[in-house]
């Protein structure tokens, strides 16, 4: 392989590696790397997401380069109303898009001259035309998730009349948006199978590889003393999320609770609202944001996952898996992951299901303990890390080459 270059670009830095978009960002960024590439980070850093300069710093320092740049993207009442008045492209679009950004992009490309873009947000795309514009390199979109089917889930499940007019029109905004940007990648690098599919179904585009998130089973924190009790982490100002968890403390928590009353359950999260951290729920234990997510995972058995709006594959469930851990989730949580219920995992889907599957689980610890068992099998089998990186590094290469191919024999 030729001494290849990529741009990699994110809407925000992804640190710290606690939530399963940084976590996966950064995976695909260390693979890069680790294959021989030379690689040049721009990232957002966002008033949503905000990392401090001291920790910035110290961040990938054994990349290319790294910059980042400050940036404000709160949510305005005032501009999604506008928004949704004036305009019929999704607010996500002005949310990320930046002069200042745009201008960094063109000079990086000017000076860099990659051979590849990636680009690590379907929101990102408005980019696009300045990429194309100051370079050659092939183009790449990383999804995380097909957008549209999560604001249309989310839609679909409020019950709130005046919101769910709002997310399903937004949804309809993504839909349009996200599928017009597909078509102009030269690569997608869909996270399932499942959402490659539905591409393909929607739209005729250049290319496109399935790479799921992978794990590195070196890198996962051994067990410590597990106990059989359930957690969840994830970022909360993630809808999905909070959403799910509202729902299993609100629905499912008084049944399990009734029917195993010693059970406990514990979650931690990044912006934890304020209405979790002051509920008084027998059993349940909120611990907001946690300072080690493996320090948190290490000594607890069953991780449950209760979202029911998703896309993608959840970051977690995987690492979960190649842990140890049992995995509790619904249809939607265990959606983009080749997995089989009651042999890699345990399904559930109303409030009665995961009364009856965590009781199940305490009541049969030898075959539970072989479903976990099964899932670190299935994670080294399908999701190793080099496997992945391989393929993804294979498939642009083969790109970049014949793209050179080509303006050589147009010279």
């Amino acid at each position: 392989m030729a001494d290849r270059k990529i741009l990699i670009v994110t809407n925000r830095v992804p640190f710290p590696l606690k939530d399963g978009g940084n976590i996966a960002m950064s995976a695909m960024i260390e693979g890069y790397h680790s294959s021989g590439w030379k690689v040049y980070l721009l990232a957002m850093n966002t008033s949503r997401h905000r990392v401090r300069e001291e920790q910035l710093k110290d961040l990938y320092r054994n990349l290319y380069a790294f910059e980042w740049m400050d940036m404000n993207n709160d949510l305005k009442v005032i501009d999604i109303l506008a928004n949704y008045l004036f305009s019929k492209k999704p607010e996500h679009e002005k949310r990320f898009f930046f002069k200042p950004f745009k201008e960094k992009i063109k000079s990086i490309l000017k000076s860099f001259k990659p051979d590849a873009v990636q680009i690590e947000s379907v929101y990102l795309s408005t980019y696009l035309p300045v990429i194309k514009k100051y370079s050659r390199a092939t183009t790449i979109l990383r999804m995380h998730n097909v957008e549209f089917q999560i604001w249309q889930g989310l839609a679909n499940k409020n019950k709130n009349f005046v919101k769910k007019i709002y997310l399903n029109n937004l949804a309809e905004r993504i839909r349009i948006f996200e599928r017009a940007a597909w078509e102009q990648y030269d690569l997608l690098i869909a996270i399932s199978e499942k959402d490659a599919n539905i591409v393909n179904r929607l739209e005729d585009v250049n290319d496109i590889i399935v790479a799921p998130f992978s794990v590195d089973i070196d890198n996962i924190a051994p067990a410590k003393n597990e106990r059989w009790v359930g957690y969840h982490i994830g970022a909360m100002d993630w809808l999905p999320n909070r959403d799910g968890i509202k729902w299993f403390l609100d629905d499912a928590w008084p049944i399990i609770h009734r029917v195993t009353p010693d059970f406990e359950f514990y979650f931690a999260g990044r912006k934890m609202p304020d209405e979790f951290k002051t509920k008084n729920i027998p059993g349940v234990h909120c611990l907001d944001e946690v300072a080690s997510a493996g320090d948190f995972i290490a000594d607890k058995k069953i991780l449950i996952v209760p979202i029911s709006s998703s896309g993608g594959i959840r970051v977690k469930i995987l690492e979960a898996m190649a842990a140890g851990k049992i995995v509790i989730t619904t249809s939607s949580g265990i959606k983009g992951i080749d997995a089989r219920p009651d042999e890699h995992f345990l399904l559930a889907k109303k409030p009665e299901d995961f009364a009856r599957v965590i009781k199940w689980c305490l009541d049969n610890k030898d075959l539970a303990q072989k479903i976990s068992e099964n899932a670190i099998a299935l994670i080294k089998e399908k999701y190793d890390s080099g496997k992945v990186i391989k393929k993804v590094t294979t498939e642009v290469e083969l790109l970049i080459n014949g793209s050179e191919e080509k303006r050589r024999s147009r010279t």
